[in-house]
């Protein structure tokens, strides 16, 4: 029999995945032939996040050139880089564009059709359009996928999950709440892709409850506007009378900051300085772990500060005092964030020009308002300097700071799960909305169709309706009939619906505190509960404690996905040559 490898997810990392496939088979596998069945119900390349059927009012949150699926020199990895297009060269457009996600998977199905075509000519692709249900068989021998209405199951040498995100079952809160809507006849839409959502529910000129502040809000925003016939004229939103008004509220109680719109230029800060490869080690060796606030977080202050005043010392020496490599030299000999400050204090005369990462987590954190329309009004002020600041390079140094958070990510990705609420800091800072979608915030506010709660938003049941209300405007709640959960599923195995992951979970998978599936950091195998890698079942995505920033690879950062794509293709193909070679002789 030829050996065969079953791949469950054909979106971006599936793809991915078989690229680096067909740049190491060259080298490392020269067996009798493979099959690779690819096992998804949305087609190859896509997958459901970048499918053709979806409004063209969603777009991608990078610019058309920030966005590669192919390796270059920056990446560490053993196989071979093979070049390609960015998304900008592949489609003839402007690099600045936010193209809209159905481009988008257009050109992930021409990658993942250049993948095949590079295969070996024995490498045979399957794609099976069904939903892969559960994974069985021994450790030690061959696996069987079993798929939604067959009655027989694939059978594979090696199984690789590249699954991207998936629905999960309500938590506690949401259940409660999605059980007090249908006892009431009220709207309760829990976390979901937002293309997928049904949002004919929410109804005209009725308000409505909407938690959270990033990209999927500015997805409903967009679909529940724009999407309604209402349109943007300049700095003005000319409603056509079929939205409903939003109030949104979220823990930080504003929107993710907007992507910078200018280019680097000069010195680029030599990263990692404070937290590379030596460090991560150092940190894995520890008998008794490590924790992130106290072990990991201080070498990630360090490091995102050392970007910071490395640009602003280089690139805008007028506004510190005293020569970089001075500062640089004690900056390196601090061991305490106090230390830190002192310096920076003497060093950068203007406060504006400090880094404080604690003030750009939490901007709202103890700030009170008198009134709800005074908040309004400072929350479009808030915006509206976020989008001067990140399209002005006068404030290069938050560039630096992202190519910092970049770095920083590479090396954690390393060490595995870290917690929830790294993601949803970097999300914050580096993740966020093109520029043109967060300047409809301040417009769409002006026209009375937006309204901002404030941070800490907590949402209760009372008198059959929902209510909302926030510390930031003391006394102030509104009550709807609708809330909206703006935000993807929390990536938990044991909650997915996913029956595959449920099943892995069962059998005695490992999960990390925050529901992540742990794998070796060395290839993607899962683990189990007593850490033994699985010798046949990988698993690359967002749902493992190997996650990787955003969807999609900068050109020349790194690409830690990339990384992982090659370490789990080559001992993928190490693994099969060895049957190979044993069921020659």
């Amino acid at each position: 029999m030829r050996p065969s490898l079953v791949i469950v997810g054909a979106g971006p990392r599936g793809t991915g995945l078989i690229e680096r496939i067909a740049a190491n088979a060259p080298e490392l596998y020269a067996g009798s032939g493979l099959d690779i069945h690819l096992v998804d119900p949305y087609p190859p390349g896509a997958g459901r996040v970048w499918r053709a059927t979806q409004s063209p009012l969603m777009w991608m949150n990078s610019h058309a050139e920030d966005i590669t699926m192919f390796t270059d020199e920056t990446v560490a990895m053993e196989g071979p880089v093979v070049g390609g297009p960015t998304l900008h060269e592949w489609a003839g457009i402007d690099g600045r564009v936010f193209a809209d996600r159905r481009l988008q998977g257009s050109y992930l199905r021409w990658v993942h059709e250049r993948a095949v075509a590079a295969l070996p000519a024995d490498v045979t692709v399957h794609h099976h359009a069904r939903r892969a249900l559960r994974v069985g068989g021994p450790r030690e021998g061959r696996q069987q996928v079993w798929l939604e209405g067959r009655p027989r199951p694939l059978l594979a040498d090696l199984v690789v999950l590249a699954l991207g995100h998936l629905d999960a079952e309500p938590d506690d809160e949401q259940a409660e709440l999605a059980a007090y809507a249908r006892t009431h006849g009220l709207v309760h839409l829990a976390p979901d892709f937002t293309a997928d959502s049904d949002l004919s529910a929410l109804r005209a000129g009725e308000p409505v409850l909407v938690r959270g502040f990033g990209l999927a809000f500015v997805d409903l925003m967009v679909l529940l506007t724009e999407g309604r016939d209402g349109r943007h004229d300049g700095d003005t939103y000319v409603p056509s009378g079929q939205e409903p008004v939003l109030y949104v509220g979220s823990r930080r109680g504003v929107p993710y900051h907007s992507k910078i719109g200018y280019d680097w230029s000069g010195e680029r800060p030599p990263l990692p300085r404070f937290f590379g490869p030596a460090e991560v080690e150092a940190l894995l060796a520890r008998p008794g772990g490590f924790d992130f606030r106290r072990d990991v977080w201080p070498l990630v202050e360090k490091e995102l500060g050392f970007a910071h005043y490395h640009r602003l010392f280089t690139a805008h020496p007028e506004r510190t005092n005293g020569a970089w490599s001075d500062f640089e030299e004690k900056y390196a000999a601090t061991s305490r964030a106090a230390q830190r400050e002192a310096l920076v204090a003497a060093a950068v005369p203007d406060p504006v020009d400090r880094l404080d990462l604690d003030a750009l987590d939490r901007p709202l954190d103890g700030v009170r308002y008198a009134s709800f329309e005074q908040f309004q009004e400072a929350l479009r002020g808030y915006v509206e300097h976020d989008l001067t600041r990140r399209h002005n390079p006068y404030h290069s140094p938050d560039l630096a700071v992202f190519l910092g958070l970049l770095s920083v990510y590479g090396q954690l990705v390393r060490l595995g799960g870290v917690g929830p609420w790294w993601h949803g800091f970097f999300s914050y800072l580096a993740s966020g909305p093109p520029g043109p979608r967060l300047r409809h915030i301040p417009a769409l506010s002006r026209a009375g169709v937006l309204r901002f709660v404030g941070a800490d938003m907590s949402v209760t049941t009372e008198d059959g309706r929902f209510r909302a209300s926030s510390p930031t405007v003391p006394g102030f709640s509104v009550r709807a009939q609708a809330l909206v959960e703006a935000r993807l599923p929390a990536p938990t195995v044991a909650r997915a619906r996913d029956t595959l992951l449920r099943e892995l979970h069962a059998e005695g998978a490992a999960e990390t505190p925050d529901g992540l599936l742990r794998v070796d950091p060395a290839d993607g195998r899962i683990l189990d509960r007593a850490g033994r890698p699985h010798p046949r079942r990988f698993a690359l995505g967002p749902y493992t404690d190997g996650r990787t920033p955003g969807a999609f690879t900068r050109p020349r950062t790194g690409g830690p996905a990339f990384r992982q794509n090659d370490a789990t293709a080559r001992a993928a193909l190490r693994f099969l040559a060895g049957l190979a070679s044993r069921a020659a002789a």
